[in-house]
């Protein structure tokens, strides 16, 4: 299934009710920021139970969904990064939808999944500054978020 079709398929499931009516739900935007996560989290061969929980935790805390919601989001993430050829369809929506401060949440997330299993590979480091690039994020905002990640996952506020 094209990636669009996994995009409309999560708004329209989502975001309306049985008779059409727009309801509360996860965007597009949620579903882009997550298959880059997922991407990140397979980075190095493994989805380690850590990178799983953080995952989870962050989707419900940053985004605000519910369990389901945000099962539901991770399969359709799981289903639009298995048929995606690059990243470049995912960052593109980041860097039109989100601000400045969204996108520092982002790569916060994003370093917060690389680093939950206590081991960081060169790869993961590469991708990790290739989507905040590809998100015109600039270096200093990115170097910030590992920051905030290290200090939340060493028991800090961050």
């Amino acid at each position: 299934m094209p990636i669009l079709d996994v995009l409309r398929r999560f708004v329209v499931e989502r975001m309306t009710d049985d008779a059409g009516d727009a309801v509360a739900g996860p965007a597009p935007v949620q579903l882009a920021a997550c298959v880059l996560l997922l991407e990140l989290a397979y980075a190095d061969g493994e989805f380690s139970p850590e990178e799983q929980d953080h995952l989870r935790r962050s989707l419900s805390e940053r985004f605000g969904l519910d369990e389901a919601t945000a099962t539901e989001l991770l399969r359709l993430a799981e289903t639009a990064r298995a048929e995606s050829l690059d990243h470049f369809q995912f960052t593109r929506i980041i860097a039109a939808e989100y601000d400045l401060r969204r996108k520092a949440e982002l790569a916060t997330i994003m370093w917060g999944v690389i680093l939950a299993d206590g081991r960081l590979s060169d790869h993961e480091t590469h991708l990790v500054r290739k989507m905040a690039s590809l998100m015109q994020l600039d270096p200093v905002a990115l170097a910030a978020a590992r920051r905030a990640a290290e200090a939340t996952l060493n028991g800090g506020s961050g």
